[in-house]
């Protein structure tokens, strides 16, 4: 075993810093010295819900009174507590003078956790940093809203050292040295750059700038950086040169080889790995293709690939296949399992998608049924066990209200509203769609009312409203709610089910047709044997027989015979709409398709399904 010798400077000049120019790639490490610190405005937003009941909230209120310690005279501070409600402390930016931090650090000590909690994200014009206490937090959002405001989330693992933790990350971002900076190379000279504008550069930190040079051959290009400064604008220019590593290091070349080239690779997938949770839908559907062929190319095991780790062909049994993939958030942890080989072994990178093509996963064991009931109005029963899906449609004035879901022994209830359009089309008979959802979890106290224009929430008293206008989220100790703009609102009941409402937008000047909803149910197999209603009954399963397939009134759409719950009906072989991957075109579920309102397939008729109300069973 040789010796592992780590070389690092501790004095820097004020240059460009140390740019590296390696086979047509080069990487440049900024990270001046010396520079004076810019005065901050920092606004402190404490989190009071259920969720931080306890020694979390203990904990987040040590350090605030710390970090308030630690202001300097020239900065201004603000405090923002918030749960059901949202309460400031002043209503502006106060200086930190120590009369200020010391009346901050009384009203500090008064905070206390609550109910439960909204949060609404919405473009900031400042920096956003996201801090969030254990695991019962949905941190994806709190990551994506904060790399939307160009700052970044982290996790404070619940431990005797978060109030460190939270000091530490702090203290990483206390000190603003440099605002918008830039990075400027010649257009003629460089290609593919990774990101070359940083909001801010912080005490202690280093900005990394990779790309491709035009020219493999070529050595050397002018270089110009510039930002704004505590007391003067920030600029320093010069030229960027190639160093030669066999002379700085004759018996080491290997170190570098590729380096450079995968270091650019990487950090480009990282950026593209952050705008596929930003954009447009065809913005991120190119970053994440972007970012699979390189992870791919280079062998980096991401969110988006695997890494199967294979014994030689001459040891070929399955059991010694091992894949390793990289966690993300919502993906459960799992034994690891260290194996050792005599033989050499195979390192294979695969997509996500080539994974699951050839390996089950946990939720392929589950016979879970996906229930959906979207468009005018279609109900869709996807059978997953079968391959196979029934699907019927009902026909009813406008205003009706009908029970989709009833589980007496888990407490949960959906009614659905019907709404119509603008006016009916002389050209085509008038279309009935959802446009309300009311949803009950009596057990947990729980209230929700879907529109196409909000959501209303109720729990135990308290109340919040949500707009589709604004992506959103709302935790509590059993239901969270997420809100993606414009898209779907996903409810998680704890320990229950999940349901995802999908909202359609029409052009608001439409001479017909309006926004509607579709809903969806997720984890359908936590119902109880009892639960019924138009969706509910399937819930457990439905079984039928299909045969004597025969020309139907469509010559793309045969008819045949289905034998169900007693029931001999003429079934229509035909397709329906799943919005929830495209919630524009949506994706079509073949079928096979059950007339008249579902007679023969649903139990008893569709007037026993009608409710008088939204939060009515009877």
């Amino acid at each position: 075993m040789g010796d592992f010798v780590i070389k690092y400077d501790v004095s820097r000049a004020q240059d460009l810093g140390d740019i590296q120019i390696v086979y047509g790639y080069f990487v440049h490490f900024f990270a001046p010295a010396d520079l004076p610190r810019l005065p901050k405005n920092v606004v402190f937003v404490i989190d009071r819900s259920g969720s931080m009941r306890g020694t979390k909230m203990q904990q987040t209120r040590e350090a605030l009174l710390t970090i308030l310690s630690d202001l300097y005279q020239e900065d201004h501070f603000a405090l923002i507590v918030f749960e059901g409600d949202i309460n400031t402390w002043r209503p502006s930016l106060s200086k930190a003078m120590e009369e200020n931090v010391k009346a901050a650090k009384e009203y500090a000590k008064t905070i206390k956790d609550e109910g439960y909690y909204l949060i609404t994200k919405k473009s900031l014009d400042s920096t956003l940093f996201c801090l969030g206490f254990g695991y019962d937090l949905d941190y994806n959002f709190l990551d994506v809203m904060a790399k939307q405001n160009d700052g970044l989330a982290r996790r404070i693992y619940e431990a005797s050292d978060a109030v460190l933790q939270l000091q530490g990350f702090y203290d990483e971002v206390a000190s603003p040295l440099l605002s918008e900076v830039h990075f400027k190379y010649p257009e003629n000279t460089v290609n593919s750059l990774t990101s070359s504008h940083f909001k801010q550069l912080f005490n202690g930190s280093e900005i990394v700038v990779a790309g491709r040079l035009n020219d493999i051959e070529m050595n050397d290009f002018p270089v110009e950086v510039s930002a704004q400064g505590g007391e003067n604008d920030f600029m320093v220019q010069g030229q960027a040169s190639a160093q030669k590593w066999d002379t700085i290091f004759p018996d080491q070349d290997y170190i570098f080889g590729d380096f450079t080239e995968r270091l650019w690779a990487y950090l480009t997938i990282q950026q593209l790995l952050e705008k596929k949770d930003k954009g447009t839908p065809e913005e991120k559907a190119n970053a994440t293709a972007e970012a699979l062929e390189l992870s791919l190319k280079y062998n980096f095991v991401t969110p988006l690939t695997s890494m199967v780790v294979t014994k030689p062909e001459t040891e070929d049994k399955p059991e010694d296949t091992m894949i390793a993939e990289k966690l993300t958030e919502g993906m459960k942890k799992v034994p690891v399992l260290i194996l050792t080989f005599k033989a050499p072994l195979i390192f294979n990178f695969l997509s996500e998608t080539a994974i699951k093509h050839n390996h089950k996963t946990p939720e392929q064991d589950h016979q879970t049924i996906f229930l959906t009931v979207d468009g005018d109005p279609d109900f869709i029963i996807e059978l997953p066990n079968k391959n196979d899906a029934l699907c019927f449609n009902i026909k009813d004035k406008p205003g009706t209200i009908f029970n989709l879901v009833k589980d007496p022994l888990t407490g949960t209830i959906v009614n659905g509203q019907t709404i119509g359009d603008k006016k009916v089309d002389p050209a085509n008979k008038g279309s009935t769609y959802f446009g309300r959802f009311g949803i009950i979890h009596e057990k947990f106290g729980i209230r929700l009312m879907i529109s196409t224009q909000e959501i209303l929430v109720s729990q135990h008293g308290k109340q919040a409203k949500l707009l589709w206008s604004d992506s959103s989220s709302i935790k509590g100790l059993n239901m969270d709610l997420l809100v993606t703009k414009d898209r779907s609102l996903t409810v998680t009941l704890k320990n229950s089910v999940k349901f995802v409402i999908i909202l359609h937008k029409v052009w608001k000047k439409h001479p017909y047709h309006q926004d509607y909803l579709g809903f969806y149910t997720l984890d359908s197999h936590l119902f109880s044997q009892k639960v019924h209603g138009l969706l509910g009954q399937f819930y457990n399963g439905v079984q039928f027989e299909v045969s004597d397939l025969f020309p139907g009134k469509d010559v793309d759409k045969p008819d045949a015979f289905m034998f169900i719950k007693g029931h001999r009906l003429v079934v229509t072989r035909g397709w329906q709409k799943d919005y929830r991957k495209d919630v524009k075109d949506g994706e079509n579920v073949p079928c096979w398709f059950v007339h008249d309102n579902g007679t023969g397939l649903i139990d008893g008729d569709i007037r026993d399904y009608i409710v008088p109300g939204l939060f009515k069973t009877n």
